[in-house]
């Protein structure tokens, strides 16, 4: 039987939540709650906010890694400042059964200029054999009037050491909260186009593009015609073997829905029916899935059970 963790953030905007949360399914769709009103893990260095969490599986070195966002909005400010004047460094933290986890500590990746760091998310490079560590940053290129919104990239082994960040996604458009998965020879990815407020669908063969392999949008009418969402989140459903397209309807507040799919290259997603899905009683934002096995499942209930 298949079971997943959903690492995410919550903010009900009275309250500092900037932190760290914990979720668990058996099949991708219904999500329980771990824990109670207190977060699981919060930050006592940068901004002292956590937003975006999302962690990876080191199979070489049989450890989890989690990075998030350094942001926090309940202390004052407003989104310019955020955007235009964030912090430039990702949190980091290390864990080899999910329960224990290493104290957090900050690496600064984006490039001089960039006013944030948003929403960082990793996954293996086949072709490098390393992990590439992407985001959004905010910047003001020369020759430009205006800041913008641009997917930015580096490359790690261990979480510990960069390469130097170069720029990942450019497109008419500004692109926030990219999120990228590996499926039968080919890299998908789903981003929010920031200035339409919609979460548009690509794919390629090669993770970074070059002169032969270039990144192709997959049309997707369900997507396309759905307004107001963010945080995108792929992951394949083992039970029933389709895909899972997560994103938060931020627009309304409603929280995260679902999208199902049988094949990522079709683009065509639908809505599962009413009362088929849970996503559990806190409303989650942004954050990432993750397969685990059933001992890490009821080692993270157990645990959470006891304190």
């Amino acid at each position: 039987m298949s079971a997943y963790l959903f690492a995410h953030f919550t903010n009900d905007g009275k309250e500092d939540k900037e932190h760290i949360w914990f979720s668990v399914s058996r099949d991708g769709l219904h999500f329980s709650d771990l824990g109670g009103e207190e977060s699981f893990i919060s930050s006592n260095v940068g901004t002292t906010g956590i937003r975006d969490p999302f962690v990876v599986y080191d199979e070489k070195k049989k450890k989890y890694f989690m990075i998030g966002t350094d942001l926090c909005t309940t202390k004052g400010s407003n989104w310019y400042n955020f955007s235009h004047k964030g912090s430039r460094s990702l949190l980091v933290w290390e864990s080899e059964d999910l329960v224990s986890w290493t104290k957090e500590r900050l690496v600064e990746v984006g490039i001089e200029g960039a006013g944030c760091v948003w929403a960082p998310e990793a996954v293996f490079c086949k072709e490098e054999n390393k992990w590439f560590v992407f985001f959004a940053s905010n910047v003001r290129e020369k020759g430009h009037f205006k800041h913008k919104q641009r997917i930015y990239g580096t490359f790690t082994e261990d979480f510990v050491t960069f390469t130097p960040t170069f720029k990942y996604i450019d497109a008419k458009t500004d692109i926030i909260d990219t999120n990228i998965v590996w499926d039968n020879g080919w890299y998908y990815r789903f981003s929010k186009d920031e200035t339409h407020k919609k979460i548009i669908a690509e794919r390629c063969r090669r993770l970074i593009p070059d002169g032969e392999n270039q990144y192709e949008k997959i049309e997707s009418k369900l997507l396309a015609g759905f307004f107001g969402l963010e945080g995108p989140e792929a992951y394949y459903l083992e039970d029933i073997k389709k895909w899972c397209l997560i994103a938060d309807q931020y627009h309304t507040g409603k929280g995260y829905i679902p999208f199902l799919c049988d094949d990522l290259s079709t683009g065509d997603f639908y809505l599962p029916d009413d009362g088929s899905y849970d996503m559990g009683k806190r409303k989650k934002r942004h954050g990432g899935v993750i397969k685990i096995t059933d001992e890490e499942y009821e080692r993270l209930v157990k645990a959470f059970e006891q304190m």
